[in-house]
């Protein structure tokens, strides 16, 4: 099989156009979502994706935070509103009051997964926490999300967003170019690997309950995801006591390794290998480079005084050439080479849509969207997605009554109560102007 039949055969296992046809892995698991904003949400997001039922609980009237977040609107959702939530059942109930406690308790005795991101003890508050909730379920897989955890010091009076934890982490700490301030990522990348550590631990749990038919905790520490992310940061300060710098976009680790200026944009290069920087070394019309004792190995051109020479030398390199020169004369020499794309360039390039990485997405309320898809890809049980978000309280009767039981004066009642409801008339909650209710219950 040559290169070109492999590629071929893996596309057809992975086509995007055949998603619809297939099965759902996680098909028959049903998951309750009472998250907030990123961390709790982009867990259960994850999971129904690849067919969990997850049921969105929001406060009436209220919402969640994201609906609002950001200066973009469309349809009177916010546009980061419209990207995250996926394939969810919004319900409006508020679990403060105690028949709400009481309705989410008989929620949670029909599901297998829980899902909130409060600060440590606020759902058990509520009477609404794993201590309860396990005496109703005790095959229930709660997962608690915050920035410290569900014990120490810093569990119950700390707040955490994604700032809050790459600051903590220390991953801003490192981020940056040397005698400049720590940055942190320009995504919330401390809310997305949190929610990715959620999803593997409440798969896990999920397998060993199989076996052993028990539910248990999990407790998701959104700073310490981002110190496991920080690689060999803590192992090298433990050994040398040495603090771990910030070298900008350069790697000292592997050397070359840079974003690089060129004529007419930036470009990533590396070169992880003596093989690879042979290759760059040609493709700079310098081939002596790789026989130089300071450049011929990694571990001498990781040494601080020849990598920043041969950056200086790289960088002049770069800047005379095109990025699309530049990316050529990588595939052809042996050395990774990528143009650093933009939003808009990735909207239009051929490869990302192709495998479905982006998609234009026509949903059932909000219409025609730009989304992005599932990056990791099961050949049997591939994700997909069937709508975004909804309004607060789309689906009440569809999960109240047709889950429930609810009959329909008593969820007359409860609305009259404020025990069950559905969205403000304000930007982030109410639907689309002249909505009519079409594409609630999918």
């Amino acid at each position: 099989m040559t290169p070109g039949d492999y590629l071929e055969w893996a596309g057809r296992q992975f086509d995007p156009a055949a998603v619809f046809g297939k099965p759902e892995a996680l098909r028959g698991v049903r998951v309750i979502d009472l998250g907030t904003i990123f961390l709790g949400p982009t867990t259960t997001s994850y999971l129904a994706e690849y067919g969990a039922e997850v049921i969105k609980v929001e406060i009436p009237g209220a919402g969640d935070t994201i609906r609002a977040l950001g200066p973009s609107f469309h349809q009177n959702m916010s546009l980061i509103g419209l990207n995250e939530p996926k394939n969810k059942y919004f319900v409006g109930l508020d679990v403060r009051k105690p028949r709400g406690a009481d309705i989410f308790r008989r929620l949670a005795a029909r599901a297998d997964v829980l899902v909130e991101n409060f600060r440590a003890g606020t759902l058990d508050r509520w009477s609404i926490g794993y201590r309860q909730l396990r005496e109703v379920n005790p095959r229930l897989i709660y997962s608690a999300h915050n920035g410290f955890g569900q014990w120490g010091e810093y569990g119950l009076r700390r707040p955490s967003y994604d700032a809050i934890a790459q600051g903590e982490s220390g991953m801003a700490a490192i981020s940056g170019f040397p005698e400049r301030p720590p940055i942190k990522s320009g995504g919330y990348i401390g809310d997305y690997l949190g929610a990715i550590a959620g999803a593997a631990t409440i798969l896990a749990a999920l397998h060993h309950r199989r076996r052993t038919g028990q539910g248990q905790l999990i407790e998701i520490a959104q700073v310490e995801c981002l110190i496991r992310f920080l690689d060999w940061t803590w192992t090298y300060h433990g050994l040398t006591g040495e603090h771990r710098g910030r070298y900008g976009n350069a790697d000292v680790a592997i050397v070359p390794s840079d974003i690089l200026r060129a004529r007419d944009g930036f470009v990533a290069i590396s070169a992880p290998t003596d093989e690879a920087f042979g290759g760059l070394a040609r493709a700079m019309d310098e081939p002596w480079l790789a026989g130089d004792p300071r450049y011929a190995t990694q571990l001498a051109r990781a040494r601080q005084e020849h990598r920043d020479v041969l950056l200086e030398r790289l960088r002049g390199w770069a800047s005379k050439h095109t990025t699309a020169e530049l990316v050529a004369l990588g595939d052809r020499h042996g050395f990774a080479a990528a143009p650093v794309h933009s939003g808009e360039t990735q909207s239009h390039d051929p490869h990302l849509a192709a495998r479905g990485a982006v998609v234009r997405f026509d949903d059932p309320i909000y219409g025609r969207l730009p989304l992005v898809g599932s990056p990791a890809k099961l050949s049997a049980t591939p994700a997909r997605i069937k709508w975004t978000i909804k309004p607060i309280g789309a689906d009440n009767e569809f999960v109240l009554r047709g889950l429930l039981g609810l009959g329909a004066d008593e969820l007359q009642w409860l609305e009259a109560e404020g025990v069950v409801g559905r969205w403000a008339d304000k930007p982030g909650q109410r639907p689309p102007d002249g909505w009519d209710g079409a594409g609630r219950a999918l």
